[in-house]
Formats: C-alpha cells, sequence, structure tokens
C-alpha cells in the first residue's frame, strides 16, 4: 500500500506547494503518470526538454539525464524525491538554471574528478534553499546581520507585513514533516514592492521564481558556499508555535549570532 500523505502539510511551510499539493490525489502519493501530467509546457530541463517524471534507473548520471532527457528520476512512495518534483513544478525557472549550470560544471571538471565550489553551491540550495520576498530595506539587514530577535521578535508585525518565505530547497520540505530546532535553510533576498504580496500566490511565485533564475545565472552566485546567509526557519513568525513567545529567541543554540556580506536582489 502507497503511503499515506499527512494532515501537516498545510502547515505556513509548505505555502509554495499549496496549489500543487491540492492537486496531489487524497491519501496516497501519486504515480510518476499524475506528476507527469501536472507540468506545463513551461517546465523544462537545462536543456529544453519537456520534464516528466520516471521510476529510478541504474547508472545514469542524474542530472545530465534531467538536462538532456527531461526525466526526472523520482522514486515512488518517497517524500524527498516528491518534494524534489513538486519543486520543480512551482520553480521551474531556477530548476533549470541550477540543472544547467551542474551540467556545465560536470563537463568543464570530468578530468578533475571533482565536484568544485559551484557545484556545492547549486547542492545547497536545491536541496535547502530558501526565498525571502521583502518590501522594506530595513528588514533586510536585519536579516543579512543576524539579528534574529530584533527581526522576528521586536519588529515582528512589520515582518508579517513586509515579508514572505518560501521554501525552495526539498530537503527542508522532508525536514518540515517532523521539524525540529536547527532546522537552517539558506536564504535568497529578493527585494520587492510590497504591492507584490497583494498579487495571487501564482504571481507571486512566478516573480520570485524569475528572480532567483536571473540570480543564479550570474556567476557570482556561484563563487562561495557562504553567499548565502543561513535562515533558522523555526523563527519565522507563525511556522512554530512557540516563537509566539519572545524568549524563544533567546535561545542562542538556535539563533545565531554571525555576520554576511550576501547580496540582495533589488526591484
Amino acid at each position: 500500500m502507497a503511503a499515506r500523505l499527512t494532515p501537516a502539510l498545510d502547515a505556513p511551510i509548505f505555502a509554495a506547494l499549496a496549489p500543487l499539493l491540492r492537486r496531489l490525489p487524497p491519501g496516497r502519493f501519486p504515480r510518476h503518470d499524475e506528476l507527469s501530467a501536472l507540468a506545463t509546457p513551461s517546465v523544462a530541463s537545462g536543456g529544453g526538454a519537456p520534464i516528466r517524471f520516471v521510476p529510478p534507473a541504474a547508472s545514469v548520471q542524474y542530472e545530465t539525464h534531467v538536462f538532456e532527457t527531461g526525466e526526472v528520476q523520482t522514486r515512488p512512495d518517497n517524500w524527498h524525491d516528491l518534494f524534489n518534483a513538486l519543486v520543480w513544478l512551482a520553480f521551474p525557472r531556477t530548476k533549470a538554471v541550477l540543472n544547467r549550470h551542474h551540467c556545465e560544471e560536470i563537463r568543464a571538471r570530468r578530468a578533475e574528478r571533482l565536484r568544485g565550489t559551484a557545484r556545492d553551491v547549486l547542492t545547497l540550495f536545491d536541496e535547502g534553499g530558501i526565498l525571502v520576498a521583502v518590501a522594506d530595506a530595513e528588514l533586510s539587514s536585519l536579516l543579512r546581520e543576524f539579528r534574529w530577535k530584533e527581526l522576528f521578535w521586536k519588529r515582528r508585525a512589520e515582518v508579517l507585513r513586509s515579508m514572505r518565505f518560501y521554501v525552495f530547497g526539498h530537503a527542508i520540505y522532508e525536514k518540515a514533516l517532523e521539524p525540529y530546532k536547527g532546522v537552517t535553510a539558506k536564504a535568497l533576498i529578493v527585494d520587492t514592492a510590497a504591492g507584490l504580496f497583494d498579487a495571487p500566490l501564482g504571481q507571486q511565485l512566478a516573480e520570485l521564481d524569475t528572480r532567483a533564475a536571473d540570480y543564479f545565472s550570474g556567476a557570482q552566485a556561484l563563487a562561495s558556499t557562504r553567499t548565502l546567509p543561513p535562515l533558522p526557519i523555526l523563527g519565522i513568525p507563525g511556522w512554530e508555535p512557540a516563537n509566539a513567545r519572545e524568549e524563544y529567541y533567546d535561545d542562542a543554540a538556535q539563533f545565531r549570532p554571525g555576520r554576511s556580506n550576501e547580496p540582495a536582489l533589488r526591484k
């Protein structure tokens, strides 16, 4: 019997996937053909091949195979792979850019047999990224400077009004099934106009997908694994019931101080 889907999927952390989750068959994992049917013509690999979700195959280089054929190998009844598939559907432009870069790096470093920094950056965001849309530059600064209590508690109302958080990394989604303190995502900050937050969710996601794809198209995005700051996701207002109390943000093991000089994406 296929593993059952969990009611926890209606939590705020799954907001970016909510429209897709509502289209999945109730009470079970989707079949490969059901997932593939959700892909529009615009969902394509870094090489332009239409994306389809297929069972795993032996002796296939994953990223190259996706690039050339559009076939995303997806293990049945597997949360990690299901979330990867759903992120392909929710953020197709960014996934395609990451896929293209992976293949370029594989080809360029074939003789060296080394992954290199660029592929490490790509993997970190692919597995553990989060898109943070911000309509207030001061809030962006607080996040970049790791001033977590000031951001998430003292300016909580402003965060709720002027920030939106959309998980990209499929490993973060998997961890969110049983969230625990210390779950940290790599944050890509997108400075945007406040009006975006009044738009339908699909329009918000399309805008962020385009902006993230543009960011990762540039060579500077792949220069260092430290470019994007860590974000303790259970500190985001409303993502953890316990963070409704001020003392929650006094936990230095979860909300660590630090510095980061990553770029923001300007509107």
